[in-house]
């Protein structure tokens, strides 16, 4: 490959990665074609973009971008296949997956979410128990409206009592 195929190459690994909040670095040599195209059809359905990349032109990639990505260049060994999400815990869900069914692999090397570097194929369940920006904003709104259903539960019960109590009194006299 050329020099200048390679600096294109880089500069659009690099431009994949800015357009997404988060990626994983994914082992994958080991998959037939079968459990590839799975693989290719749950990212798809998942709104995840899988991309088989050399470990070369990715670290280059990851060096010519702003932020320190320096704790992912141990994991940069054998094939590597880059998935980048913009849901932090939509990747590690589809992997464990894959390994409820019984596969060795994809198997996670490293990830980075939320700012936050991973590493590691035990760093899954981590991954998985993220909660993303729309399940967080959910809790919060769960929270501000508990405390006003009970409230009103309270003043609409109380009101049927006190309703009971005198449409009692009344019907005894």
């Amino acid at each position: 490959m050329k020099k200048e195929d390679k600096d294109v190459v880089i500069a659009q690994i690099a431009d994949t990665i800015k357009q997404y909040n988060g990626f994983y670095l994914v082992e994958t040599a080991g998959l037939n074609a079968e459990k590839t195209s799975e693989l290719r059809r749950a990212c798809f359905g998942a709104d995840i973009k899988l991309l088989v990349v050399k470990n070369t032109l990715l670290h280059k990639a990851l060096e010519s971008l702003d932020a320190d990505y320096s704790e992912l260049y141990p994991a940069l060994k054998g094939a590597t296949s880059l998935m980048c999400t913009n849901v932090g815990n939509a990747p590690a869900k589809l992997l464990k997956d894959f390994v409820k069914k019984g596969d060795t692999l994809p198997a996670l090397k490293a990830a980075y979410v939320e700012e936050t570097v991973y590493l590691g194929a035990d760093q899954l369940d981590a991954l998985a128990a993220i909660k993303s920006k729309n399940e967080l904003i959910a809790d919060v709104i769960a929270l501000l409206q508990s405390p006003a259903k009970n409230v009103v539960s309270a003043l609409t019960s109380g009101g049927s009592k006190l309703h009971g109590i005198l449409e009692t009194l009344s019907n005894k006299e």
